[in-house]
């Protein structure tokens, strides 16, 4: 058989995630918060179910739960959505970004991909038959070099993903990005996929430059978001994808025959925790508090941050103290200390190795506390 992902093996948050079990140790590699979801809404997903609503929803997603979304939208960001149009719910956010990219890309069109990335971009391209352009981020700040970008830029390009607070570094896109990105996209036939699962995760009080801000550029844009992400619960794979009717219109033809309805009861309690908004908007200060907890008690090891301003996660460099490479750092904090990690290269398809390793934060405070006091030995 002709593999259609030649090149693909088995991600590194699995491999590292076994590594993990296999030593019992803390795992600070896989992004899903250890602490409890709100009891709230696991009692409403219970109502729900228990009321009856376990049957097929509307393929495009239960309608109240997409005017709510789009009220949200119209509260957060002052741009109006017409939720029967430009919503639709999806299981998770990477599902919404694969059905955004297999409904514009054809054979050799060419995407624009910032790396480090996370890793399910590179694949969903290639299997639509398109070719990855690789820009590499500005390290340390992970700042996008946006003349580049121009250069890059040819007849072939149909797309641009960007990611925003960005896993796995933690940056953020600002105001200025976005008139970069304006001037590139603008007056061409070019698409963007945003990213913006970490939509409520972000810190130190900067404002999110989600796309939903910009009316102009969503009538280009399929942004993606996370209910997983937001509510504390990865393993429920909920999400939602936002875009202009027309490319909506592209999004649910191969959403229908992919996945033709997603769980039903969940988007039933959905509908009623929307209205609790401190829910989402006290999110960033709750996740800031454990970067910064997390950052404190990793002054006490040889390890140097590297800012984050949002998402689950913090790099640190090792420079200082090592020469090895990243993964095989990784894998001797696994094996002998105890505290599994990712390693940064793996975000990249060169595996450029700048001796970085990705850290999970989103965890309880004793975990985080054993986890620093193990690396401190380090």
């Amino acid at each position: 058989m002709h593999s259609k992902l030649p090149d693909t093996g088995t991600t590194i948050f699995t491999v590292m995630s076994q590594l993990a079990v296999e030593y019992n140790a803390i795992n600070l590699g896989q992004g899903f918060p250890d602490f409890m979801m709100s009891e709230e809404l696991i009692a409403l997903v219970n109502k729900a179910m228990l009321d009856g609503n376990n049957q097929y929803v509307h393929t495009n997603g239960l309608p109240l739960l997409r005017e709510k979304l789009a009220h949200k939208v119209g509260q957060l960001y002052s741009t109006s959505i017409n939720a029967d149009e430009q919503i639709t719910i999806t299981p998770g956010g990477t599902y919404a970004i694969y059905t955004a990219l297999t409904s514009i890309l054809n054979k050799d069109d060419e995407v624009i991909v910032f790396e480090p990335a996370y890793d399910s971009y590179i694949p969903n391209i290639i299997i639509n038959g398109a070719k990855p352009v690789l820009i590499q981020m500005q390290f340390p700040s992970f700042n996008i070099p946006w003349d580049e970008v121009k250069s890059k830029i040819t007849d072939n390009t149909k797309a641009i993903i960007i990611n925003s607070p960005h896993n796995p570094t933690g940056a953020v896109l600002r105001e200025d990005d976005i008139e970069q990105l304006k001037q590139i996209v603008l007056d061409k036939n070019i698409f963007i996929i945003s990213d913006e699962v970490y939509e409520h995760l972000i810190f130190d009080d900067i404002s999110h430059q989600s796309i939903l801000r910009y009316p102009e550029l969503l009538e280009k844009s399929f942004v993606c978001f996370s209910f997983g992400k937001t509510y504390n619960c990865t393993g429920w794979k909920i999400g939602y994808c936002v875009a202009s009717a027309t490319l909506m219109k592209e999004f649910r033809k191969v959403h229908q025959f992919n996945c033709f309805s997603c769980n039903s009861f969940v988007q039933v309690a959905l509908v009623e925790f929307l209205d609790n908004e401190a829910a989402y908007l006290s999110l960033g200060k709750f996740i800031q508090r454990k970067r910064d907890y997390f950052q404190s008690l990793m002054q006490a090891t040889n390890f140097k941050a590297i800012p984050s301003y949002g998402s689950y996660f913090q790099c640190y460099s090792y420079k200082d103290f090592s020469d090895e490479n990243d993964m095989e750092l990784a894998i001797r904090l696994t094996k002998e200390y105890g505290v599994t990690t990712v390693p940064l290269s793996s975000f990249y398809q060169s595996k450029k190795d700048d001796k970085v390793l990705r850290f999970c934060f989103a965890k309880k405070e004793d975990i985080l506390r054993e986890a620093a006091e193990r690396l401190s030995r380090v």
